[in-house]
């Protein structure tokens, strides 16, 4: 099996920081799926939250993208893990969040999810990414 080319990711040190904290946490450290997104983390350009530009998935982020696979549309929030989170949002421990981090419009991933089955996620768009409003610290 060849290894697919993963598109050029960038996240910002703020992200990246709390992102790590979760992983060193006894509740999410032996997740399925937490070794791809250490991978996603170990390759990702690292910007200050300042430098992020818009267009790009962030923590929090709200975005529009398509399964190629499939042809089916999603919206979904990306989020931490927490009770409160809204029902569109997807977390940055489960494959789908763990393949959006980082992505541009435009940009596409193959990610292997539980089961064994391929998502090929393109985004279509960003609706909404908080850097982009101002808000470094979320």
């Amino acid at each position: 099996m060849t290894m697919e080319l993963k598109p050029p990711i960038t996240i910002s040190s703020f992200d990246l920081a709390r992102i790590e904290q979760l992983l060193e946490s006894n509740a999410y450290r032996n997740l399925p799926g937490i070794d791809a997104l250490q991978s996603e983390l170990g390759r990702a350009k690292v910007v200050v939250p300042e430098e992020i530009p818009p267009g790009l998935i962030t923590m929090n982020s709200a975005a529009r993208f398509v399964d190629d696979t499939t042809g089916a549309e999603y919206n979904l929030t990306l989020v931490y893990p927490g009770p409160a989170n809204p029902p569109d949002s997807v977390s940055i421990l489960a494959p789908v969040g763990s393949a959006l981090l980082g992505l541009s419009v435009g940009q596409s991933i193959s990610w292997q999810v539980p089961g064994g089955r391929a998502l090929q996620l393109r985004v279509l768009e960003v609706k909404y990414q908080p850097e982009a409003n101002g808000e470094f610290h979320l």
